[in-house]
């Protein structure tokens, strides 16, 4: 179980560093073996029976779609549409599957048990839900639901992407699941309206690319909702981080240090920010700014806002920056954004630099020194005049630690370095790196080797936790040998 550092000198678990290697003992000298040759795999070819099972295989998912959207045809034509709300669904069960049994009969189609009880789950799916979207939806192991065109679905499963045998009937159908999901949120998407971004009704994420814009059809990215936060205790077992380092982050969040975490898509951004927020006070009044809420944060007083976008018309929209200076208002303690990546940088800056100690956003950089840069480019994109010298001041006062995360190519997902910003040294700003995640190659199934280590460097804000209560022992700074 996870627990801060209290009192001085308290060692704890440490991950211990490889043992050197041991000196082979002499042998007698004998003419050498010849090194066996490498083996090159060579790719596996099908089978004749293999390509025709597997053609019989594609025949049959066909016609079963061809079935299933006809069908579907007859349940638009025969249910009532406007009582489906109210109701149960074993009664709309049993209606579908009374209407898919007189439809197989008309039609001469003779199914086993299991096709027909498949078929059944998916006129269910197709009439309350997002059609063949709804079984991904449905699978705990899906994190992100990538559509390429009608006849191609990736999910990603484990950080990996995985071609699914999911399809749609055609594009017409794909792009029917697409309206249902933008029309239930006020959106529309068609050729003057190319893109859409939207939110399910179970907080995952949706955005979507028509034609002309998608060239081979409609484009549709989902990221999951996840309803489970992944704890500190859980992310440190999952090899995220160290107990180290969570003491540290600890003591940073509690003593209401200004926060940027930092890192590219799917790379834990938003679930690292979650976990750092279980550090925060129940008795602090926090803030939440989002484009699409996903945030799950556990304490009493939150206030959560989302940014909305424009209607049909083109009005209406309200902005993070908008909700950011409305946030300014609402005597927040704290305030947390989603994600920085517009106008509402400037804002957010200055909240930090004007009370609002303790707050926290995260940012697209693969690197400290590229978020520094980030918020640089995005502070000069907004339009005010400012000399780079004073937007690096600003910053450099703002932002106390960096906390960069990355998913790996191996699909891990690892916290690759804490840095704290110093100040500046001219007009470059400075900052030293505390931990560090030092990689050592692969392994035989090309997972990634490596450890966390300290780099030596005692933090500037020593003082700071002294004062706050929390007492991290030096040995927390003391970089781990590898040999």
């Amino acid at each position: 179980m996870f627990s801060r550092y209290q009192k001085p000198g308290q060692n704890s678990a440490r991950p211990k560093a490889s043992p050197a290697l041991e000196k082979a003992a002499p042998v007698k000298s004998e003419p050498a073996a010849a090194p066996p040759s490498p083996s090159i795999s060579k790719p596996q070819v099908d089978t004749a029976a293999q390509i025709a099972d597997k053609e019989r295989d594609a025949k049959r998912r066909a016609r079963l779609l061809d079935i299933r959207m006809e069908l579907h045809r007859r349940l638009l034509e025969t249910l009532n549409l406007a009582v489906l709300d109210k109701v149960s669904e074993g009664d709309l069960r049993r209606e579908i599957s009374a209407i898919t049994r007189e439809g197989l009969r008309e039609q001469g189609i003779v199914l086993n048990a299991i096709e027909v009880d498949q078929l059944n789950n998916d006129l269910y799916d197709e009439v309350t839900g997002l059609g063949p979207l709804e079984p991904l939806l449905k699978d705990p192991t899906v994190n992100d639901i990538l559509v390429n065109s009608h006849r191609q679905v990736f999910v990603e499963r484990k950080g990996k992407l995985q071609l699914t045998d999911t399809v749609f009937k055609d594009e017409k159908h794909l792009l029917r699941v697409i309206d249902k999901i933008v029309s239930a949120v006020g959106r529309r998407v068609d050729e003057s309206n190319p893109y859409v971004d939207a939110r399910l009704q179970d907080g995952s994420r949706f955005n979507a690319l028509v034609p002309p814009c998608a060239v081979d059809g409609p484009l549709v990215s989902i990221r999951k909702f996840s309803k489970e936060k992944l704890s500190i205790d859980e992310l440190i077992d999952f090899g995220a981080f160290t107990e180290e380092m969570a003491a540290y982050l600890q003591a940073a969040v509690s003593c209401r240090l200004n926060i940027i975490v930092s890192g590219g898509t799917g790379s834990g951004k938003t679930t690292t920010l979650n976990a750092l927020s279980s550090f925060i006070d129940n008795s602090e009044r926090i803030v939440t700014i989002e484009d699409t809420a996903e945030l799950q944060l556990q304490q009493v007083h939150i206030g959560r806002m989302e940014s909305r976008p424009p209607n049909v018309e083109g009005r209406g929209e309200v902005t993070q920056r908008d909700l950011l200076r409305n946030a300014l208002r609402m005597r927040p303690d704290r305030i947390i954004v989603g994600e920085t990546r517009g106008d509402e940088v400037i804002d957010m800056l200055q909240a930090m630099n004007t009370g609002h100690d303790g707050s926290m956003t995260t940012i697209h950089a693969n690197s400290a020194r590229d978020a520094v840069s980030r918020l640089e480019n995005m502070i000069a994109m907004t339009g005010v005049e400012m000399p780079m010298s004073a937007s690096r001041a600003q910053i450099a006062a703002a932002v106390n630690l960096l906390v960069q995360v990355s998913r790996l190519q191996d699909g891990s997902r690892r916290m690759l370095s804490i840095t704290e910003l110093t100040g500046m040294e001219g007009e470059i700003v400075s900052m030293q790196e505390i931990f560090r995640f030092k990689r050592t190659g692969l392994d035989e199934d090309n997972k990634i080797l490596g450890h966390f280590t300290a780099t030596g460097l005692r933090s500037v804000f020593s003082d700071r936790f002294k004062q706050w209560g929390f007492e991290l022992p030096n040995s927390i700074y003391t970089p781990v040998k590898s040999d």
